[in-house]
């Protein structure tokens, strides 16, 4: 078997290219893709050549892990029907290329055990659930406070304030310094971070993925709180030993989500309790896939950008 996929060859160098597919085993499921998500992290730092050192890492390899498509075919250990509507959190079933994090294909195989039916929910907002997984693992750390300030407007930024309120949180304070991003929230208030002078917040949530801001925000504690770093960043994070001293700061690194995390957003959704509307904001033809990733890296306008695999051949 081969596929269409997204290659990125090189850092900067992506195509739309035919890759072989390893054999399905007897516990794997066959996707054909509907939509896959474009990650501004992550994938952002694949694509400029400055991802920190990650197991599987190296090039070409195919990115993405925010994939929805339908199951066309089932091993016969596998658990999940033909027909079913699943999440593909990114595949490792490439013969020739590595996959990491794979999911940017036509067609993709995983393990049953790795993939999610997502039923009824719109495809184009189905590939949010990772990224609404990584807002609830970050809050559900044993311990955890709820967020009294976030910091960074994306769309991680707003599913953890839309998780930690759908939870019975009170509502955070986000910072966002870019104007274009302060518009869409959603019960809660998006200010500039030089507009606010608070000194006493117990609980920060960076997802800025700038580590040069961990002076600044410990400098914003109150003393004991805590700054919980949930975005990725690509280099040190280091920080000045005398202020955290005098607040006895806390600080937390938020891994990536587990499949408990993935079932909890996906009952608060179904419940009506958490909405992904309104942060998908680009959509492109999976053709146009090299287009597309530039302007997911590079116009601040694009909060998320889904590429469209449905008429892709």
């Amino acid at each position: 078997m081969n596929t269409l996929a997204v290659v990125l060859h090189a850092p900067g160098e992506l195509s739309l290219s035919r890759v072989a597919l390893a054999p399905a085993g007897e516990d794997d499921v066959v996707v054909e893709t509907e939509f896959s998500g474009v990650s501004t992290g992550t994938e952002r730092l694949l694509w400029s050549g400055r991802m920190p050192t990650f197991p599987g890492m190296g090039y070409p390899l195919v990115p993405g892990y925010e994939s929805v498509g339908r199951v066309v075919a089932a091993g016969p250990r596998a658990d999940i029907r033909v027909g079913a509507r699943v999440f593909v959190p990114g595949a490792r079933c490439y013969a020739e290329v590595r996959g990491l994090f794979g999911g940017a294909a036509k067609t993709l195989i995983s393990p049953a055990s790795r993939v999610r039916p997502v039923g009824d929910l719109p495809g184009d907002s189905a590939v949010l659930l990772a990224l609404a997984a990584t807002a609830r693992h970050a809050l559900a750390a044993p311990g955890a406070a709820p967020p009294d300030l976030i910091v960074g407007h994306g769309v991680l930024g707003r599913l953890l304030a839309r998780v930690a309120m759908a939870d019975g949180a009170p509502a955070p304070v986000v910072w966002e310094r870019d104007p274009l991003r302060r518009a869409g929230a959603d019960g809660y208030s998006v200010i500039d971070p030089a507009d606010d002078d608070r000194r006493d917040y117990r609980s920060i949530y960076d997802v800025s993925g700038d580590a040069a801001l961990i002076n600044t925000l410990i400098g914003r504690l109150a003393p004991g709180g805590e700054i919980v770093l949930a975005g990725f960043y690509e280099g040190d994070v280091s920080f000045a030993f005398a202020p955290a001293f005098m607040r006895e700061a806390r600080l937390r690194i938020a891994a990536e989500w587990r499949p408990a995390d993935l079932a909890h957003v996906q009952t608060l959704i179904s419940r009506g309790a958490l909405s992904l509307d309104g942060l998908v904001t680009h959509r492109a033809r999976a053709e146009s896939a090299q287009d597309a990733y530039r302007t997911a890296f590079e116009d601040p306008r694009c909060l998320k950008m889904v590429l469209d695999w449905r008429q892709c051949s």
